[in-house]
């Protein structure tokens, strides 16, 4: 996937003029690429659209105009976007008690050998990122990647099942892939020109 470049950036005068159309489109965006994996878990499947938002979004409440800084922001940022044969997903665990939260964290400790796709007949365990967990701490919001091996590539492009699955201890859940959330994913692999206008209607509403 084509990375987030400096002159797709809105300037700052641009970006808080149309800056709640925006928010509004990314939150429908969104909606086709976010999915709960259980009451807990909830995986949003990244793209240039989504990136970009997050960027434009530290670039705004930063303050940052300086076109050096800006570059380290897209470097930084495009490192969320999936690679060639991939899905990359944020995955966010969401405790609304404060409370728990320490607790309810330090039970999914391993959860990153719990996470697989099924695409089709094919298992695809999630690979994350390292550093956000130790033996003894979780971060709430975890960075994960699902390489496909060209037969399931293919087979999610033309229609298997798509299914995510987490088989902790503490933690069981499965989620069927399916409706919008799937057919983005499938534009994703098979038609990178969907990718770009994905971000086109995001950022200038067309």
């Amino acid at each position: 996937m084509r990375p987030v470049g400096l002159e797709d950036i809105l300037g700052r005068e641009r970006y808080a003029a149309e800056r709640d159309a925006i928010r509004r489109r990314i939150i429908a965006h969104k909606r086709t690429r976010r999915v709960a994996l259980g009451d807990r878990l909830t995986l949003l499947f990244e793209d240039r659209a989504t990136v970009w938002y997050q960027i434009q979004e530290m670039l705004w409440v930063e303050r940052t105009t300086d076109l050096d800084a800006i570059r380290d922001e897209l470097r930084v940022y495009n490192q969320l976007l999936p690679a060639p044969h991939e899905l990359s997903t944020t995955l966010m665990i969401e405790i609304e008690d404060q409370a728990r939260i320490r607790p309810e964290l330090e039970r999914l400790i391993g959860i990153d050998e719990h996470l697989v796709l099924e695409v089709g007949g094919e298992r695809t365990a999630g690979v994350f990122e390292p550093g956000r967990q130790r033996a003894d701490k979780l971060s709430a919001v975890q960075y994960v990647r699902f390489p496909l091996g060209a037969d399931a590539e293919r087979a999610l492009v033309d229609g298997a099942a798509l299914t995510l699955r987490v088989t902790h201890p503490s933690y069981e859940a499965d989620v069927v892939l399916a409706g919008p959330v799937r057919a983005a994913l499938a534009a994703d692999l098979a038609d990178p020109a969907s990718v770009d206008a994905a971000l086109r209607g995001v950022r200038d509403g067309i």
